[in-house]
């Protein structure tokens, strides 16, 4: 094992330690689907609050940001690494602390959650402005760490899936803008 994967693992067992059973079930529900739904609601809000009948524009960017996001965070990186999730790996497994006995698929780099929910929250900072970057990304960080807290990521599995989540929206942000810079009215 080299340096950095040890101080992967002995920061996630430093993080995935302590739990309670508030903490379990309330990050359960961070990193739950459903739950966030009136936060998107109030998101979408100020999305057509700025931009009116272009809104789908940006909603279609979403569905496919996330779509880019979720299948190729599985497809470029965890089936072509292979690394272990916390809870698979058979040297530490019974070190780590899960909630309600669910690991996930076997592999875990890079987590889906963190490019999922930081691909997010960088999208549509950049549509809604600076004033909204740090609430989206302090929301994105507390998923991305109920992933470790529930034993099912390593910190570099958040922080890679952060960085490609944080790429592929400028990207897709990028194209957009050239594509529908008349109707969505943006300066680059």
């Amino acid at each position: 094992m080299n340096s950095i994967e040890a101080w992967d693992r002995q920061l996630f067992l430093a993080l995935n330690e302590f739990h309670t059973d508030w903490l379990d079930s309330l990050m359960w529900h961070v990193s739950g689907k459903w739950e966030w739904i009136p936060f998107y609601i109030i998101l979408l809000y100020f999305i057509f609050k700025k931009y009116g009948k272009q809104t789908w524009l940006i909603l279609l960017g979403v569905a496919v940001l996330i779509t880019l996001s979720d299948q190729l965070s599985v497809l470029l990186f965890k089936e072509q690494f292979q690394r272990y999730r916390p809870c698979h790996n058979l040297e530490i497994a019974e070190l780590v602390q899960t909630v309600n006995g669910k690991c996930g698929g076997k592999y875990g780099f890079i987590s889906s959650h963190a490019s999922n929910t930081f691909a997010l929250a960088s999208f549509l900072g950049l549509w809604l402005g600076r004033r909204f970057l740090i609430p989206l990304f302090l929301w994105a960080s507390i998923v991305a760490y109920s992933r470790i807290y529930l034993g099912v990521h390593y910190p570099l599995d958040v922080i890679g899936g952060a960085i490609f989540g944080i790429i592929l929206a400028y990207v897709l942000y990028l194209v957009l803008i050239n594509i529908f810079k008349k109707q969505l009215k943006v300066h680059v």
